[in-house]
């Protein structure tokens, strides 16, 4: 499994998402539609994007009982994306309905990764707001534990994270990691952050980045800039 960087194309409408996709002539980048967009639009822009050739992330972090989770999976593996994720904290029966309602007649399916904690939540918003007093390393460990033996290929996790999964689910257990900023950016509403260089460091096989990419001046120059980073 190679490494990859995801724009995460959080737009409101299928025009801004073209618009923007049309600055890439050569490579098509491995992008992620996330709930503002798919609300807006609708699966048809799963399809559009899909039948442009990019690879997509579908992140709707279903978060349900198990019977609703598995019946909302078994619709979305008909949209043809490469890789969706639920809520850890939706726990083991949920994860395994997830995965088997993916899971389509020939045995295909997309990847299937959970989200640990937000990049967006720190030890005392955990501690005060969730009440999950353990340390949030440790947190983030369990629920990757608990994805891997639900049988998902991986986790959303924080780049700072990200070896740590590795070294307790095993090198092919996926990490996929937001928070990725460029040495010289804005760390926006996330807390937990990194570079692409160091996330490469760090054990991550995918980055999700956003802003840095999407608002720049030149998205086409920022994200080779990351690929060069993260990939090499």
């Amino acid at each position: 499994m190679g490494k990859d960087v995801i724009v995460a194309c959080d737009f409101s409408s299928a025009e801004q998402v073209f618009t923007f996709l049309d600055k890439f002539k050569e490579r098509k980048p491995f992008v992620k539609i996330g709930m503002e967009l798919y609300y807006a639009e609708g699966p048809e822009i799963v399809r559009q994007i899909k039948a442009r050739g990019h690879k997509i992330f579908l992140d709707l972090k279903l978060h349900d009982i198990p019977n609703t989770v598995k019946k909302a999976m078994a619709v979305l593996s008909g949209l043809d994306v490469d890789m969706c994720n639920v809520h850890a904290a939706g726990t083991s029966a949920m994860m395994k309905a997830a995965l088997e309602g993916l899971t389509r007649p020939d045995g295909s399916r997309p990847l299937l990764i959970a989200v640990t904690q937000l990049t967006s939540t720190d030890q005392e918003s955990m501690e005060k707001e969730l009440l999950i007093e353990k340390p949030l390393d440790q947190v983030v460990m369990s629920y990757a534990r608990t994805a891997m033996e639900a049988g998902l290929d991986g986790v959303v996790c924080s780049p700072l994270e990200a070896g740590k999964v590795h070294e307790t689910c095993g090198k092919s257990f996926v990490t996929v990691t937001p928070g990725v900023r460029f040495a010289d950016g804005d760390a926006g509403d996330q807390k937990r952050v990194t570079t692409p260089e160091k996330a490469k460091e760090l054990g991550s096989d995918y980055i999700v980045v956003g802003r840095p990419i999407t608002a720049a001046s030149d998205p086409v120059e920022a994200y080779n800039r990351c690929v060069k980073e993260f990939i090499g």
